[in-house]
């Protein structure tokens, strides 16, 4: 190694070292802290979810699976972490009563999509496989840190009932939309061309992918290991295109639901069904590879070399070069060159996840020309700048370069806790730390 080598080696790992630090600092004293205990509801059960810019509970706290299951798992990750603080299991456990006595649907079984902050359902005609994919991700982490029986036998229920419910049997992975009974939804004449109803789609996709994940390491169990291997073919070898990025929504066969041959208008009106989502794209490169860590593929050369892909797909056409970020949606239009920014704001989760992925991704090429490592830093230093409240704590819903209002949107809601925050600097952390 000639000195100039030797010397940005120092450089990179004082970089890595430095930036571990300040992420724990942030974990602690500007996320965590701000979160737990403060949402638990201590009346009603489970957790608040609306919060203010400046941390203040707000509005009628109706209650999502998503964001009960998302503190429930983070709150029991954070009890392992941090075991001295005796309120993360505590709070983890209150969770995961609400998520037992109130969203599981005692009648059809399954998870509610929605109930008002005492637990009575609400809008409870339909539930969906992404919703109880984070119930079933919730109490596998629950279990993992308590070994609380009664949460590993609820699990092993969930992931039956999507297994009768929600699985394809004939052309496998899951259906998301499902009437109350669990029945899957169809589309027909009457339904909007906009509604994702009767489509299979990524966002379920990978996050059953993650649950299967983190249930296999709690119940190894050989049905489990079956659906996780098929749900890593899907997402890898279907669901992914072969320049790299997620087909968003596909019909109940695969085959992609697509508006490229249309006018640009139309396009545009199906913008929710059918374009490139940059923070997805690098989130299930991570989730690809922790799918098949998990099933103990050795040499999988497939899954790093498809997931590289999807990295360098965003880097290459969803990154802002300058002050970093990835921006939230791109489209291939037909009659315009390359990749066109739909939607150039660079919302809270796709950094986060962004972080975690490029830091996995410097480690496997750290010579590699996408230099994920200087962007890596380029990502944290734009998070430092524009998305992580100094004052209030947590993290903007937007950066404040392209969307400056953010600085005073609320700060919570049920599509935002601590989840994507807390899972890629915790991991971010830990790989900079050798612990992964």
């Amino acid at each position: 190694m000639s000195f100039h080598q030797s010397a940005l080696a120092q450089k990179t790992s004082d970089d890595r070292k430095r930036i571990a630090a300040e992420m724990e600092n942030s974990i602690r004293t500007e996320m965590l802290n701000k979160w737990y205990p403060q949402s638990v509801d201590k009346e009603f059960g489970g957790f608040l979810s609306t919060f203010t810019y400046d941390f203040k509970p707000t509005g009628p706290q109706d209650k999502m699976i998503v964001t009960q299951a998302r503190h429930v798992w983070t709150t029991a990750k954070a009890a392992e972490r941090y075991p001295n603080v005796a309120y993360y299991k505590d709070n983890s456990r209150h969770g995961f009563l609400f998520l037992r006595d109130k969203m599981w649907d005692k009648q059809h079984g399954g998870f509610y999509t929605l109930v008002d902050r005492q637990g009575n359902p609400k809008n409870a005609s339909t539930k969906v496989a992404y919703g109880n994919a984070f119930g079933l991700y919730a109490l596998s982490a629950y279990y993992h840190m308590s070994h609380d029986t009664a949460a590993l036998n609820l699990a092993k229920k969930s992931f039956n009932w999507l297994e009768k419910h929600s699985h394809d049997p004939i052309r496998k992975g899951y259906f998301q939309d499902l009437a109350p009974d669990g029945t899957p939804l169809k589309r027909d004449a009457s339904t909007p061309s906009t509604a994702s109803t009767g489509y299979k789609d990524q966002n379920s996709s990978i996050h059953l992918l993650e649950a299967l994940t983190e249930l296999y390491a709690v119940w190894p169990d050989p049905l489990v290991r079956e659906r996780l291997n098929e749900m890593l073919h899907l997402v890898r070898d279907v669901i992914t295109s072969p320049k790299g990025n997620l087909i968003l929504f596909l019909q109940p066969d695969w085959k992609p639901v697509s508006f490229r041959d249309s006018s640009e208008a139309v396009v545009l009106k199906h913008r929710s069904l059918d374009h490139v989502s940059f923070g997805h794209d690098v989130e299930t490169a991570y989730l690809m590879l922790e799918a098949s860590h998990a099933l103990g593929l050795k040499n999988d050369t497939k899954t790093l070399q498809v997931g590289k892909r999807m990295v360098d797909h965003a880097l290459a056409n969803g990154w802002d070069k300058k002050v970093g970020g990835f921006y939230d949606q791109g489209y291939y239009f037909k009659d315009k060159p390359g990749m066109t920014i739909i939607d150039d704001s660079k919302n809270w989760w796709s950094q986060a996840e962004g972080l975690n992925t490029l830091l996995l991704m410097a480690d496997r090429y750290p010579n590699d020309p996408m230099q994920y490592f200087a962007n890596y830093k380029l990502l944290w230093q734009y998070c430092q700048t524009y998305l992580i409240d100094h004052q209030y704590g947590e993290w903007y819903e937007e950066g404040l370069d392209k969307d400056p209002e953010r600085k005073t949107s609320n700060k919570g809601h049920i599509w935002k806790a601590a989840y994507h925050t807390y899972r890629a600097l915790s991991s971010c952390v830990d790989r900079s730390n050798g612990k992964h």
